[in-house]
């Protein structure tokens, strides 16, 4: 068994990968695999348009999480994530 300090971390980028740039269903893919599942969507570019879909089109809890670009994840962009996690039950 490994410690949690050896274990490899899984950076991800989101935008490609889980998002295809200028696909239509990109976003309808991530609320479909989500399902009633809650998630936490963490992003530079989350504007009322994206927030007015999600709540019409997912039925569980979520955070649509808006990290501003020009400085990153901060140290209060960290505590709101975790204080939503553990809302959620994570």
């Amino acid at each position: 068994m490994t410690s949690a300090a050896e274990r490899p971390l899984l950076f991800l980028d989101v935008d490609g990968p889980l998002i295809p740039f200028g696909s239509p269903a990109g976003a309808a893919a991530l609320v479909e695999w989500a399902g009633p599942r809650p998630f936490i969507w963490v992003d530079d570019e989350i504007n009322a348009v994206d927030r007015q879909w999600v709540e019409a089109a997912h039925p569980g809890p979520y955070l649509l999480h808006r990290v501003d670009p020009a400085e990153g994840l901060t140290d209060a962009d960290f505590a709101v994530l975790a204080v939503t996690a553990r809302s959620f039950g994570g």
